[in-house]
């Protein structure tokens, strides 16, 4: 997999998920995930597969948070996990029909640990504080976060309180893709704020 700049984590967005969704294609994002905690598994899937929809046949990848059988269910091109959820090796026996499995890190030993798994691409974070967890990881900060993505064999990607102001230190630290949240799902007007941060990058 190559680098791919924004990756948008849609929660809650002000707009809804599809047009959230759509926003993000028509701005051109790369990677596109449904994350909706605690949502029922009906729910969940239901978005899931309007923003399967809304993705189907573009350059944008869907990818579900936590749960390949709903990636798998919804047709996901693939799955991000976290530490406590399926190892991505079970995704890969389990779910072969997913292209891409993403694995979140939140140290350095956990992507030294992952350099030998079948995943296409991991999670660094939280870079800075952010609301979107119960029970937030230690924040890492950008210079260790640059250290991670440094150590990591496949592209990494930034995550956590990451904004069109925090980004120029992320992107300095070593950062080549960062993953928003807030910065996009808040706004009323998602094509134009994901614009600002594919600017700050570029």
């Amino acid at each position: 997999m190559e680098d791919f700049g924004l990756y948008l984590v849609i929660t809650n967005p002000a707009v809804g998920y599809a047009k959230c969704a759509e926003a993000a294609v028509r701005a051109g994002v790369k990677i596109v995930q449904l994350r909706m905690k605690h949502a029922s598994r009906e729910d969940i899937l239901r978005e899931a597969r309007e923003m399967r929809r809304v993705t189907r046949s573009t350059g944008t990848l869907f990818i579900v948070n936590d749960d390949p059988s709903i990636a798998a269910e919804s047709e996901a091109d693939g799955v991000h996990v976290g530490q406590g959820d399926m190892p991505p090796s079970e995704v890969r026996t389990k779910f072969p029909q997913l292209r891409v499995v993403g694995l979140s890190t939140h140290n350095l030993d956990q992507v030294r640990a992952s350099l030998g798994q079948p995943i296409d691409y991991i999670g660094v974070g939280p870079v800075y504080a952010t609301p979107t967890k119960e029970i937030p990881d230690p924040t890492l900060g950008p210079e260790l976060a640059g250290r991670m993505i440094a150590a990591s064999r496949v592209p990494a990607v930034a995550i956590g309180g990451i904004d069109a102001e925090t980004l120029p230190a992320v992107l300095a630290a070593g950062a080549r893709n960062f993953a928003v949240v807030r910065a996009v799902c808040r706004s009323q007007d998602p094509y134009s704020a994901i614009q600002k941060l594919m600017e700050t990058h570029a």
